[in-house]
């Protein structure tokens, strides 16, 4: 039998070896499966694709054990390079299957699309799917990337290229579509993050390399596992034992005791193991024969517990297995705690949930009532997962070479056991907890960018004389009025709660009428209610007749923030600052994005969970929503404000500071190549920028005709004194015409394309934007198509359509028109009011991933429960926008339960207004 099985196990040694050998197959996506389709690396590439451990044929475990024999740093570095290989395409089913993520309603690959739709196909790539990176790991970074972001491995690739070159998320979202199969700005922020946090590990791991290089700790093994790392966690697990003040691990004493080869050969050569010629009387550690097995069992622990096989294996079990995290109360803080704090976690103190249906505000309320000492959190793994893997680890992966006596086999199940419960147990519950966490905190990140940039891109009012009241009891309320190019023309303080209302109705009646304004908007903060109270009755009295006056309420969040300002005390400095305040709100509600963008994001408010999570994670977020939501809307570059160019993608302070000076001193811009000019603003910064920079033409030939004039009159003056001296340069203005193409959004890299196309279709760049232009652009589309026309202009689709949707947008077009404006009133309704069945309109307030608040004009913001918003109640613009419902969206909702004790509203959505 012996002899059989020695030659059993030289056939399955010299299999696998050809199996080595010739397996160069290429990953070609299966023809039912449109969903992945990766592009065919180059044939010169292929001889270099070495397997990692993972993705070798399943042959029996014992006959990879030799890894583990020690082998040297530069032995190892020749045969052990990194891997840039893919799964074969037989078993990718059986992969994904396995790895399934771990939160609930994870969205499915995106964008990706099929075969059958041009727009999917990488229309152009640039260079192949590797990309070289500074710090070389055993993963190839694309695979990974698309991995964790089930984005395509092309369009990952694509991406890390353009993140490389400093190009910003809008101009990306905008100007290189065909790169990124169309995806959109939040899908592109993940693919950033994670590509970060893949270059962090990737850099740290380097840096502990050459950190136990220096110290002479890095063993062949160590090497390989380092490089293996792919997270955080994992990197700190492997490193764990050789970071500064470690006393090290119960391995490491053993090894240094000298029992690394008695464990080696316990799993290479177990016949002629001899442990009792390991025992030293004097020696602490290997006085007895138990303490020699203990030895021995901690080495092997160790070994098991850092081999990526091991890893994978038990992991991928899990994910097979109901893995569940548990709260409950802790006992201290029953004893001792705060009731009212106690009480918020009631949902938590006896709760349990799989890690795959938990939702991401569970996670971080649990994580919230764990750090105060409230709750106690444990991750439960079933004992039939410890009991499964410790059968494959002593029958399949660890099997010893040859046969083993019954006390070795029972020091070999003591290893394993004693490798799960110490070693690999805690790590998986780290890596569960640390994987939950980081998916709620970017989940509770991103839904703060889309609340936010809802908000940002409210539909402004424009044309209305507006009177911002900031609420207030003892202080009274701030008034101002503004006028409807935001110009102050009155502030004043009225006491509406202090007994004297209606003397000071008469004063509020005097200035509505003196400045024709009959539009209030009242800030949402203390005496918020009382203050539109006060309002709605006077309306309905038709106090401010002849007026016909409305109210709305707006979100007053960081406004008193940005009242004691550096940027609020330049722009209104002779202004008190409780004044300045109501001047804010009123601007609010005339244009929303320049306003918001004097305030600092995460102090507009409209987030779940802010404080809890990353805030370096959440900063960088909303600094790049609000530079995507400002660059989309586009600004005149004349007339806009120093803090709203900062925003602009590509441009910063200083070169938003540089524009403004160099306008102030040369007057204004007359077309984007002028933009060159400014100092600081270098090509990439120009190409970043340009195509979100607008130019009023109206404005422009007014100002050239004018200044042409004015330089007529002076040659005229001047023409007799001029003789023989030199001639003066040119002006800019004389020297440079307005480009009317400057008032879109096409990119100046595209106006040849552009101008091309105007001849194509018999059109002239005066007509842009005219009713006539869309008429021409319709007729040549419907007789060549979109793809005709790309194909004989030598361009993509996606720039076709982006140079078409700039001829065709009218003059003045705004993103934000398709957004909602503030909800208008004219009358209240009480919370008594409220009953089951009643039927109102509201606005959303906040969203959240377990339902949308909407106040509905009682005080208190009603809850519509997420299972209440299906995708049939939603307008088709909302659908084709995949914004679902954000702040500022006006609903019209139905009450289904009202809890008068705890001011509680349940509502259900009937539609989007």
């Amino acid at each position: 039998p012996q002899q059989k099985e020695d030659l059993y196990l030289c056939f399955l040694a010299w299999l696998f070896n050809l199996v080595r050998i010739t397996d160069v197959s290429l990953p070609i996506a299966p023809a039912e499966d449109n969903r992945m389709q990766l592009l065919k690396p180059k044939e010169e590439d292929v001889g270099t694709k070495l397997k990692t451990l993972n993705q070798k044929p399943e042959v029996p475990k014992k006959m990879q054990i030799n890894s583990f024999q020690g082998k040297n740093v530069k032995s190892l570095e020749n045969d052990e390079k990194p891997s840039t290989s893919v799964p074969v395409v037989g078993n990718q089913a059986k992969h994904e299957k396995l790895e399934e993520d771990f939160a609930s309603d994870e969205p499915p690959f995106k964008k990706i699309k099929s075969t059958t739709c041009p727009e999917g196909k990488p229309v152009k790539n640039l260079g192949g799917n590797k990309v070289k990176e500074e710090f070389e790991m055993n993963w190839d970074i694309v695979q990974a990337l698309s991995e964790i972001t089930n984005v395509e491995p092309w369009v990952c690739a694509n991406l890390i290229r353009l993140f490389r070159e400093e190009n910003t998320i809008p101009f990306i979202a905008r100007y290189r579509k065909e790169l990124i199969n169309n995806l959109e700005a939040d899908a592109l922020r993940e693919v950033q993050q994670a590509l970060e946090e893949l270059r962090t590990v990737a850099k740290k791991t380097h840096t502990m390399i050459q950190k136990l290089k220096k110290e002479g700790k890095l063993s062949g093994c160590l090497l390989t596992a380092l490089l293996n790392c792919r997270t955080l966690e994992e990197l700190d697990h492997v490193t764990a034992p050789y970071k500064t003040g470690s006393k090290g691990t119960k391995a490491q004493r053993a090894k240094q005791l000298g029992l690394e080869p008695a464990a080696l050969s316990l799993l290479q050569n177990p016949m002629e193991l001899n442990l009792f010629s390991y025992i030293r009387p004097t020696t602490k550690g290997l006085s007895t024969i138990q303490e020699v097995e203990a030895g021995v069992q901690h080495i092997l622990a160790d070994i098991f517990a850092k081999d990526k096989d091991t890893l994978d294996f038990i992991r991928k079990l899990c994910q097979q297995r109901y893995i569940c995290i548990q709260s409950a109360l802790a006992k201290v803080s029953s004893k001792s705690g705060n009731e009212k704090d106690i009480d918020k976690f009631q949902l938590y103190h006896e709760f349990s949930c799989n890690i795959k249906n938990i939702h991401h505000h569970q996670i971080l309320a649990i994580n919230r009532g764990e750090n105060l000492k409230i709750l106690t959190v444990k991750v439960n793994i079933p004992d039939g997962v410890k009991n499964e893997f410790c059968w494959w680890c002593v029958n399949e992966r660890w099997r010893p070479k040859q046969f083993l006596k019954p006390e070795l086999m029972r020091i070999l199940r003591n290893s394993v056991e004693d490798s799960y419960k110490r070693l690999i147990y805690p790590l998986l519950c780290r890596e569960f907890r640390s994987k939950l966490t980081s998916d709620a905190e970017k989940e509770s990140v991103m839904m703060f960018g889309r609340n936010l940039r809802q908000l940002l891109l409210t539909s402004p009012v424009r044309g209305r004389t507006l009177m911002g009241v900031d609420p207030g009891y003892k202080h009274g309320c701030k008034l101002a009025i503004i006028s409807p190019t935001s110009q102050i023309l009155h502030t004043d303080v009225v006491y509406l709660h202090s007994g004297q209302g209606f003397h000071e109705a008469e004063k509020i009646k005097r200035l509505l009428l003196r400045y024709s304004c009959n539009t209030v908007v009242i800030g949402n903060g203390t005496a918020c209610r009382e203050t539109e109270a006060y309002f709605a009755d006077l309306i309905m009295k038709k106090y401010f007749a002849p007026l016909d006056v409305v109210y709305c309420i707006v979100s007053e969040a960081g406004a008193s923030i940005y009242s004691v300002s550096p940027e609020a005390s330049k722009e209104m400095p002779d202004l008190d600052p409780n004044l300045r305040s109501a001047v804010s709100i009123a601007r609010r509600v005339q244009d929303p994005l320049a306003e918001l963008v004097k305030i600092e994001p995460k102090h507009i408010g409209v987030g779940m969970y802010q404080h809890d999570v990353s805030q370096t994670l959440l900063k960088a977020t909303l600094d790049s929503v609000v530079e995507e939501c400002v660059s989309f809307v586009g600004v005149d570059i004349n007339i806009c404000s120093e803090i709203l160019l900062r925003h602009i993608a590509g441009l910063n302070a200083n070169r938003a500071k540089n524009i403004i000076e160099w306008r102030e001193k040369n007057g204004p811009f007359i077309n984007r190549e002028q933009l060159k000019e400014v100092k600081g603003l270098g090509p990439k910064s120009f190409q970043q920028c340009a195509g979100f920079i607008r130019f009023n033409q109206e404005y422009i030939k007014t100002f050239c005709s004018n200044k042409k004039t004015e330089l007529g009159s002076h040659e005229l003056l001047t023409k007799a004194g001029a003789q023989g001296k030199k001639k003066s340069k040119p002006t800019p203005c004389a020297s440079r015409q307005p480009n009317p193409l400057d008032q879109t959004c096409i990119h100046p890299e595209s106006y040849n394309i552009a101008m091309t196309f105007l001849s194509f279709i018999g059109g002239n760049a005066n007509d842009i934007g005219k009713s006539d232009m869309q008429q021409k652009v319709n007729a040549v589309i419907q007789k060549e198509g979109l793809e005709g026309i790309a194909k004989r202009l030598n361009t993509t689709v996606h720039t076709l359509q982006l140079i078409i949707d700039g001829l065709t947008q009218p003059e003045g077009f705004d993103i934000r028109t398709d957004f909602d404006k503030p909800d208008f009133k004219r009358s209240i309704v009480c919370f008594e009011d409220l009953s089951v069945g009643t039927v109102l309109t509201g606005k959303v307030e906040n969203a959240t991933p377990f339902g949308v608040f909407v106040d509905i004009g009682v005080g208190k913001a009603g809850l519509i429960p997420v299972r209440n918003i299906t995708e049939a109640k939603l307008s088709k613009v909302k659908k084709k926008r995949s914004l679902g419902l954000g702040p500022g969206e006006r609903v019209e909702v139905k009450v289904l339960n009202v809890d008068i004790p705890r001011l509680r509203i349940t509502l259900d959505l009937i539609r989007v207004l």
